[in-house]
């Protein structure tokens, strides 16, 4: 066993056995907390600027920019794309690069469309195609999930990596609330001082700061870029090539994950990107930014609780049960929508859609739960010779932490395509159904392979 100097921040430790109970309790949970710790507000910040453009669009027309609603889903849709195909690859540097290094460089990435934005939306003549660019990088942001997924999935054992997990991601998607909140509050006033720029008058003579929804960002970024760099840990025995990695591209249950993750993480961040637009056009009267952050807030707080509950009693029984409520909140949301022969009801609307979110949220904690005991139990069938085998134990982790990050790549896909649906010939009604369409495949899926009696791979 390492002494403790090996263990201290922007060490790279040699000696890792999180499975190992004396190991564990003498030095490895302290390191693993400390390097979670420091994860999540960076994961908060990565969110909060991912998702930025949802709480700038509904102020743009009104200080000046000649943007259609179109343009505007656009550019609440661009950062979920860049950042799902972004992830796709941040899900493999933890291994090659190292966890310690690869936060803090992602980490400071996100300076680049924090500052841009709040340079860009102080010149009315900004065209809309520096607007996209700005929302494509805000991208950087949603990639850092992937790692930093994979990442803490390597600190802890089997045992507590649902609640770690669900701590981090939990902790960090509210990051979108957050910044939902934040936003509103700061561009009223002149946060920075004359450093900051110059007001912007809207058609009713209100001044606003909108620069500050990028710049408020850029302190905080800064100061959990140098406390990754010098606070966290790298892992020697994380290490893997592309090459080690891309066996999951081979395993079946990864896939099936990627569909049973995009339904849970891909409704809650879609959901989040498009939340404050769906307000405004449904329910014109009401002052979206009031009650937007709202959705995002209450699916990051019951994330953890999802994980909790799933290391408890199972992932898959807590999903399958997860799923059947999703569909029966979005049939309530649809209810209370105006229609011909109704003005809707917004109280009803807005109920509906917490239950929706705190559904996303507690999904999101159970199917990462169910990571791990799949390719652990895949691993020990492939391999029964080496159980009990530390050997055993990282090849497991390295795998889970593989297929944890990719999953969450592909469920980001969710902010791309759910505010483009919405924005589409789709219409809202049409996206909500395709929605409980897909969540009744999920049902099946999971019920079929990991939560009924005799299941493939029960967890």
């Amino acid at each position: 066993m390492g002494s403790n100097d090996d263990f201290k921040g922007g060490k790279l430790i040699t000696d890792w056995r999180p499975e190992i109970e004396e190991f564990w309790e003498s030095s490895g949970k302290k390191v693993a907390r400390r390097n979670l710790w420091i994860s999540i507000p960076a994961l908060l910040l990565a969110f909060a600027v991912w998702m930025v453009w949802s709480a700038v669009i509904v102020r743009l027309p009104e200080i000046g920019f000649d943007f259609d609603s179109g343009q505007l889903f656009w550019l609440a849709a661009l950062p979920g794309l860049s950042g799902a195909t972004l992830r796709i690859f941040y899900s493999f540097m933890v291994p090659i690069f190292g966890g310690r290094r690869w936060t803090a460089i992602s980490t400071a990435s996100l300076l680049i469309p924090a500052l841009w934005m709040g340079f860009a939306v102080q010149n009315p003549d900004t065209p809309f195609i520096i607007f996209a660019v700005i929302a494509l990088l805000c991208g950087f942001g949603g990639g850092n999930f992937a790692s930093s997924m994979s990442n803490i999935s390597f600190f802890f054992p089997k045992s507590e990596q649902g609640t770690a997990l669900g701590l981090n991601a939990g902790l960090g998607n509210l990051g979108v609330s957050v910044m939902q909140f934040v936003v509103p509050v700061v561009i009223l006033f002149a946060a920075f001082g004359s450093l900051g720029g110059d007001p912007q008058i809207s058609g009713s003579g209100q001044q606003f700061y909108l620069q500050n929804a990028g710049f408020i960002w850029v302190p905080f970024i800064l100061l959990f870029s140098v406390l990754a760099w010098f606070g966290m840990n790298d892992i020697a025995t994380s290490k893997a090539s592309f090459k080690d990695q891309s066996i999951i591209f081979k395993r079946k249950h990864n896939w099936i994950m990627c569909i049973l993750y995009m339904a849970t993480f891909g409704s809650f961040i879609g959901f989040s990107a498009a939340f404050p637009m769906l307000i405004k056009n449904s329910f014109p009267a009401i002052d979206a930014l009031k009650f937007a952050f709202l959705g995002p807030l209450v699916g990051a707080l019951f994330r953890p609780l999802g994980g909790w509950i799933s290391d408890k009693v199972g992932g898959a029984r807590v999903t399958f049960w997860n799923y059947i409520v999703m569909v029966l909140a979005v049939l309530a949301v649809m209810y209370f929508l105006p229609n011909e022969s109704s003005k809707g009801s917004f109280a009803g609307y807005f109920i509906s859609f917490m239950v929706l979110f705190i559904t996303t949220g507690i999904g999101n904690g159970s199917t990462f739960t169910m990571i791990p005991v799949i390719f652990r139990t895949l691993h020990e069938r492939l391999e029964p010779e080496k159980i009990g085998q530390e050997r055993l134990f990282v090849e497991i982790r390295k795998e889970s932490a593989a297929v944890v990050g990719f999953t969450s790549a592909i469920a980001a896909y969710g902010a791309f395509f759910i505010p483009k649906m919405f924005g589409s010939g789709l219409g809202v009604f049409g996206t909500f159904i395709t929605l409980i369409i897909f969540y009744i495949i999920c049902i099946v899926l999971t019920w079929w392979y990991y939560s009924r009696k005799n299941a493939e791979y029960p967890c």
